[in-house]
This record gives structure tokens, C-alpha cells and sequence, in this order.
């Protein structure tokens, strides 16, 4: 018998012996009236015994085996090392087939002396803003660094999150956070939900210029606009409003969502042997399925504020870097370093001297060229086009002598300025002047 079977048995025979109440038993074991008067009646009828659980030493029904359970731990040690213990309860039965219930795998695991590589701090109290109403009300987006594909460095991946719902929207994976990474997240967004109403970023230069808060109010009322990035921009074409968060906890949604996909997706990869990020990003959009039919939620307003994307509109021609150009002899402008000209159905542009023309830049389209809402294509020149002069002219030119102005060319003048003079004309005139007053003087004399 054990310890706390005995002194049951100590408190049951001082009340058999009646030493001590029932009421006093019950309080010194901590059970009931009821529960000691059984007691005391099994013993008298059965002995010792009756305090012995009946179930000991008998294995439970539903009780896992040694040989599952060590077949639980062999796995979570060599092919799930990474992952923590709410996944590696799916992938157990996803993968393997084993199915087991998470107190079960964390009970098996626990008793093995192996930690969750996941550990969870003590949380802190905090007001938590309520989710939107409807669907596409407000998306938020941002980018995580981290070592998202084992054996390549430090990747960003940049998602977009449904702020009513917590589905992933969009996910895309570039070598660091940058402009392209976020035109595909929201490429993805508006072709398999819409436009959202409003867009939930940080101040990142990629979403927001750092002078657009140095205009004054008086300014925007004088009709003076705010510098536009490239992305902003973008949005501003699509009607989406763009809503600066002022901390990382502001937007929670997607901060939740990193700490979740940081601790699944190496996991996954590396068990479905990922090892570029082409491969990934391709995985990433079966992945989005999956995981949202286990994660999302209904929205508290089932009508959707998404609002579609017309037929006629060219997503690309939008999610693009757009500058303004020149054009030059030839029908070409200079861009990036290089000189391109303008073709349309694989033939070059009449010369359009001194348009205005606006650039469009997409890893899909390459470089087009935007004239009067007609877009063309470009071709690469190896140097800047010559002026289109006629030959015979240009030989002419140069057979030809500088020309010479005629001699009576005002360029040929003698410059007759007058010189300065004190009321004569000529010197001889004051030589007479002073002759005769030398005269007169010697006269005197």
C-alpha cells in the first residue's frame, strides 16, 4: 500500500474504534461524509484491501503503447526535430497516420524529457482591438525576415492578412523586403478576392515618403498633394486606402501570423525539399488552401466589402514602377543607363520629337513605354540614335568651308565711338589755344 492508502487506513480505524467523528475524518482526508461512511463500510466488510484502486496494475483501453510511444518520440527526435508540438500532432497524423490527441503527444513527449522548440512567454494584459465586421473592410500587410528555407540565409517573406476573417490573402518570397515582393502579394489579392477598402501597413518608405508629414495643413488646403511612393501610387489608381500603423502591436493580426507560420512552413519545406525560392512560392499558394480552411474564421457580417476589379483593367500596367520620359531622335528615351525605342507589332515607332511618354516597369512586361494611353514595346539599342539628317546634306556640310560675313557685315564696322573730349574737337585746336596765351603773357611781360 502506499503512504496516503495507509493513513486512509489510520483515520478508517479510529473511526471503526469511534476515536474520531466521521465529520473529523472527513475533514482530516479531505472527502465527504458520504465517501468516508463507504469507506469505513468496505473496510469492515472487505478488509485493508477495500482501499486499494481496483484499477492498478491493469493498462487503460485507450492508453498508448510502448511501442507507439516510442515510435512518437523516434520521429520527433530525427524528422520533426523543428517542429513544435500542435504541429507535429498534424503531421503525425497528416504523414504518418498515426492519430493521437495532443494531451497524448504532449504527455509522451513530456515524460521523454523533450521540449517544444516553441516556447510561450507569459502574456501581458493588453486592450485588443475587435476584428472587422465584413471581409475586405481592412487587409494588413507586411513582410518577416527569417530563415524561412533550411540551408539558404535569411529570406522575407511578405503576406497579406484578412483582418475579419485571419485568412492569409497572399504570400511571396524575395531575398530581401522590397517593392516587387508587395505588388505580388497584392497581385494575388485582387485577383482571387478584389479590392479591399482599406490597406493596414507600417511606415515603411515602400508605402509611405518621409516628406508626405512635412506638408502643413495649410498647405493641403492650398491644394499642395502628398509625395506618392510608387506603391501609394499604385493604390491611389485602385481606390484603396492606405492606413499607417504607428507600432508593430497596432497591427497584431499579422504579427500573430508570422510567429505561427515561422515555427510551420521551415518545417515544411524542408520535408518537401524545398531548396529555392521559386519552388517555394509555388508551394506557398496550395499551402494558403490548406491552411485557411484549418485557421479562418466566419466573418461577423457574411456580406463581403471587396469590391472587383474590372475586366478591362490590366493589373500589370498598375503594379508597375511608372516614370516619366522624353523622347529623343528616333522615336527612343533614355531609362536605367540604357537607351530603348519604341515598337509596335515588331516594328519601330514613327519619331515622335519631344513627347511626353510615361515608362512602365514589371518583372512580367519589362519595360513598355505608356504614349497617350497606348502602350508599345521597347527594344534595347546599343548606343543613343544619331540625328536623322539626310546624307547629301550631311556630306555638304562637311566638303563646306566656315562662311564669311560680307565686308559690309555689321560685324566688319570700325567701332567710331566718339573719344572723350572736354569742349574741343581736335588737339591742334588747344595747342592754338595755349600758343596765344603764351603770347600774350610774354606780351605783358
Amino acid at each position: 500500500m502506499t503512504q496516503e492508502e495507509i493513513e486512509k487506513l489510520r483515520v478508517i480505524n479510529q473511526t471503526i474504534d469511534k476515536l474520531i467523528t466521521i465529520k473529523a475524518a472527513a475533514e482530516i482526508l479531505g472527502l465527504s461524509e458520504r465517501q468516508v461512511i463507504r469507506l469505513k463500510g468496505g473496510v469492515m466488510q472487505h478488509g485493508p484491501a477495500f482501499l486499494i484502486h481496483k484499477n492498478r496494475g491493469r493498462v487503460p483501453a485507450h492508453a498508448v503503447s510502448d511501442e507507439l510511444a516510442k515510435q512518437i518520440i523516434d520521429l520527433k527526435q530525427t524528422k520533426y526535430a523543428k517542429a513544435n508540438f500542435a504541429h507535429f500532432q498534424e503531421l503525425l497524423e497528416e504523414q504518418e497516420g498515426i492519430t493521437v490527441s495532443y494531451p497524448t503527444v504532449y504527455r509522451t513527449l513530456s515524460e521523454a524529457h523533450i521540449k517544444s522548440p516553441k516556447t510561450h512567454r507569459k502574456k501581458k494584459a493588453h486592450h485588443r482591438r475587435k476584428r472587422q465586421e465584413q471581409a475586405g473592410m481592412l487587409v494588413q500587410i507586411d513582410a518577416s525576415p527569417h530563415e524561412w528555407i533550411p540551408g539558404l540565409p535569411c529570406l522575407n517573406l511578405h503576406g497579406a492578412i484578412d483582418d475579419a476573417t485571419g485568412e492569409v490573402l497572399g504570400l511571396y518570397l524575395t531575398k530581401n523586403e522590397c517593392l516587387h515582393g508587395y505588388f505580388q502579394v497584392m497581385e494575388q489579392v485582387l485577383r482571387h478576392q478584389g479590392r479591399p477598402v482599406k490597406l493596414y501597413c507600417d511606415r515603411h518608405t515602400i508605402f509611405f515618403s518621409p516628406k508626405d508629414e512635412k506638408i502643413s495643413m495649410e498647405e493641403q488646403l492650398q491644394g499642395v498633394q502628398k509625395p506618392l511612393t510608387q506603391f501609394g501610387r499604385s493604390m491611389q489608381e485602385l481606390g484603396i486606402q492606405m492606413i499607417k500603423a504607428r507600432t508593430a502591436q497596432a497591427k497584431g493580426r499579422i504579427e500573430r501570423l508570422w510567429n505561427t507560420l515561422q515555427s510551420r512552413l521551415p518545417v515544411l519545406f524542408e520535408l518537401n525539399h524545398m531548396t529555392s525560392i521559386e519552388q517555394a512560392n509555388v508551394f506557398l499558394l496550395k499551402f494558403m488552401e490548406v491552411f485557411n480552411e484549418k485557421f479562418a474564421v466566419e466573418a461577423q457580417n457574411p456580406v463581403c466589402a471587396y469590391r472587383p476589379v474590372d475586366s478591362d483593367v490590366d493589373l500589370g500596367a498598375i503594379l508597375c514602377v511608372k516614370h516619366t520620359r522624353t523622347l529623343i531622335d528616333g522615336g527612343a528615351f533614355s531609362y536605367g543607363g540604357l537607351y530603348y525605342q519604341l515598337r509596335k507589332n515588331n516594328a519601330p515607332v514613327p519619331a515622335l520629337p519631344k513627347a511626353k511618354v510615361t515608362i512602365l516597369e514589371h518583372p512580367s512586361l519589362g519595360v513598355c513605354c505608356a504614349v497617350n494611353e497606348e502602350l508599345y514595346q521597347t527594344e534595347v539599342l546599343p548606343e543613343r540614335p544619331k540625328n536623322s539628317v539626310s546624307p547629301s546634306v550631311s556630306s555638304s556640310k562637311k566638303n563646306s568651308l566656315p562662311a564669311s560675313p560680307p565686308e559690309d557685315h555689321p560685324w566688319r564696322q570700325i567701332s567710331r565711338k566718339p573719344s572723350p573730349s572736354y569742349g574741343y574737337e581736335k588737339d591742334t585746336e588747344i595747342l592754338a589755344m595755349l600758343d596765344d596765351l603764351f603770347s600774350s603773357v610774354r606780351a605783358w611781360a
